[in-house]
């Protein structure tokens, strides 16, 4: 199976280590899930690859993302750091390999890690590519250098108390889809009011509302979870269709609230 496109949903692998990022894997596989997102930067690749093996689905019908950490961007290093994950993985190529970060302070040239991140998809080691973390000037400079090659997403931070709709509007805009990380702002959802009405009209949690909203916005979310009964709810919060007033309340939540902010993020939009 060839992807063209991002399954609607995936799986996040972020802070999952040993037998829970092994058991995750294979439970949300078995479930139904088909997206599945790790990184080097994770330390878990190993574990998700034998989750990946020993869930009896073809791995052509997985689409698997990993990402290249910020330390790994010099051209040489980035090939065959891509080669270890792909060890790690089990698997002889990856469906999308990602940019974790752009290189702090612009220390290796962005010309460098994308073109070798091209030539990494020419020679078979990954389906597509694809950006995280990128600004919208990033983004701009990334379209300009690879010309051509497909961006297939930017994976942002997306959740109701951070929209990013700059950065989640230009990616769009250049023909890019979204990948929304922290979708559940690491559990802070379950505990907002607006959420909490929303979902007990709906009968539904507010987990699986903020899901829904993120996926209204044309956003692909990556929620990471190890409970199957979580696994399976945020599934099927796919089903939920949200009604204008709904998604009114909650573009009001909108605070800027930023999760993920390390010291060499880049000046954010």
């Amino acid at each position: 199976m060839s992807f063209e496109t991002l399954p609607q949903i995936g799986m996040g692998t972020f802070r999952l280590q040993g037998n829970d990022a092994r058991d995750a894997v294979k439970s949300a596989l078995s479930l139904g899930y088909r997206h599945i997102d790790t990184a080097q930067m994770y330390g878990n690749e190993a574990e998700v690859g034998d989750g990946i093996t020993s869930s009896g689905i073809p791995r052509r019908e997985i689409f698997v993302t990993t990402k290249i950490w910020h330390t790994h961007l010099q051209p040489d290093d980035l090939i065959h750091s891509l080669h270890d994950s792909l060890a790690r993985l089990k698997t002889d190529h990856v469906d999308l390999t990602l940019i974790h970060w752009p290189s702090p302070g612009d220390e290796v040239p962005m010309e460098d890690y994308l073109g070798a991140l091209r030539n990494a998809q020419r020679e078979g080691l990954t389906e597509h590519i694809g950006l995280s973390n990128f600004t919208c000037d990033q983004m701009d400079r990334a379209r300009d250098i690879l010309g051509n090659s497909p961006i297939l997403t930017n994976q942002v931070e997306v959740h109701p108390f951070l929209a990013n709709r700059k950065v989640v509007g230009h990616a769009q805009q250049l023909g890019m889809q979204v990948t929304g990380y922290m979708p559940l702002a690491v559990g802070r959802v379950m505990e907002d009011e607006t959420l909490q009405r929303i979902a007990a009209e709906r009968n539904a949690s507010p987990a699986q509302i903020a899901l829904a909203w993120v996926v209204s916005r044309g956003i692909v979310p990556i929620p990471s979870s190890t409970r199957p009964q979580h696994q399976k709810a945020n599934l099927d919060a796919l089903k939920i269709r949200l009604t204008a007033e709904e998604i009114a309340a909650i573009d009001a939540l909108d605070r800027g609230e930023r999760l993920a902010n390390p010291s060499f993020a880049p000046v954010w939009d």
